[in-house]
């Protein structure tokens, strides 16, 4: 899978887009935004040398309301603390995704938003200026200390690629077989190989923030994660066994063939704190601020029945994964594959109220 041509949450406004279900990635932003806040009024209130223009950078911005979710958050950060932020007369605001993103949606929705901030907020904030940075950021993006403050929300759990290895067959059977991810029956080499492929891409993710991020400058990240040493842990891979699970079912009508689930292994890993830790630590270039964990229901808390999440649940997954699944499957089981998976999930979260575990980690680059 060629995950930087094929990965993209779900375009434009429509029922399965990722703009219409992603409120669980609200959920996250709103739980961030103390982190957010206490970020950038530190960076307002440092030593950084008077500057005119600040460098601000979404990594995985994609697409939908969620987007200028960060400018805001910013600008009510930036109001909090207006007497140190004199010092910048314009805020030069960079959304990153890779190219597939859906970055039409956000020009499109650019002038709403701008009117929308001049009512809200009003005048005497400074000049902003939006523009997309399109690539990976598992590499450079940016000119060297352009940045001052950099943000990534609910993409770092994504990787550069599936790991190498997973598509052998030892004594002709899959590897990780009738999985699409990490579970308890997956072999050690399985894990192995999504951990070294986490390590190597969040270690070229810091090395390229180094060189972009000045001296003080401040990154506030939030991925997916967990709090047990093991992987493989089943609170933390229930919503893929699921997913796969759904797969199965149309293996066994002979709807798809086995040999294309075997083959099929997302570019996803969610680590641990220690991880996390441990790696900042060895590339050496920030200091931890804060590094803390919290829990988000499936469907994001919403009051509703057990089916209604199922639904809602399901709708946010295909809204992320759908891009990689329609590629490696067939653009005309998405329906039935959803519709299968919503039912599995209603029926696990009836027996188990599963959540998800956020990692949240605001990080100082070292002058």
């Amino acid at each position: 899978m060629e995950v930087l041509q094929i990965l993209h949450m779900n375009k434009g406004n429509g029922e399965t887009s990722y703009a219409q279900n992603s409120k669980v990635q609200e959920k996250i932003l709103s739980i961030a935004k103390p982190i957010v806040d206490e970020a950038v009024q530190k960076l307002l209130c440092s030593n950084i040398a008077p500057i005119g223009s600040m460098g601000i950078a979404d990594l995985g911005c994609s697409s939908g309301p969620n987007t200028f979710l960060l400018i805001s958050e910013i600008i009510d950060a930036i109001r909090a603390t207006r007497s140190s932020s004199s010092s910048f007369t314009e805020f030069r605001v960079f959304l990153n995704d890779l190219f597939s993103n859906d970055f039409n949606t956000i020009f499109m929705s650019l002038p709403a938003f701008y009117n929308q901030l001049k009512k809200e907020k009003g005048a005497g904030l400074g000049s902003f200026f939006v523009s997309a940075t399109p690539g990976s950021f598992y590499g450079r993006l940016f000119p060297a200390k352009s940045l001052h403050f950099v943000h990534s929300s609910s993409s770092l759990h994504w990787l550069s690629q599936v790991p190498h290895g997973l598509d052998f067959q030892a004594a002709g059977k899959a590897l990780n077989k009738g999985k699409i991810w990490i579970s308890k029956t997956s072999p050690q080499c399985v894990l192995d190989a999504y951990s070294f492929q986490f390590h190597k891409d969040f270690s070229l993710f810091l090395k390229s923030r180094a060189e972009e991020i000045i001296g003080g400058g401040r990154m506030v990240l939030s991925l997916l994660g967990r709090s047990s040493s093991d992987p493989s842990t089943p609170e933390r891979c229930y919503q893929w066994d699921l997913l796969a699970h759904a797969l199965m079912t149309m293996v066994s009508e002979g709807l798809i063939e086995e040999e294309k689930v075997d083959s099929f292994n997302l570019p996803y890993y969610a680590p641990s704190e220690e991880e996390l830790k441990l790696e900042l630590e060895k590339e050496g270039s920030f200091i931890i601020d804060r590094l803390e964990a919290f829990e988000i229901d499936w469907d994001g808390g919403a009051e509703t029945t057990v089916v209604a999440s199922g639904q809602r649940v399901a709708k946010t997954i295909r809204a992320v994964v759908e891009s990689m699944i329609e590629s490696h499957f067939e653009k005309n089981i998405m329906d039935d594959l959803f519709r299968r998976y919503a039912e599995l999930v209603a029926d696990h979260l009836s027996k188990s109220r599963t959540k998800f575990l956020n990692l949240f980690c605001s990080v100082i680059r070292k002058d």
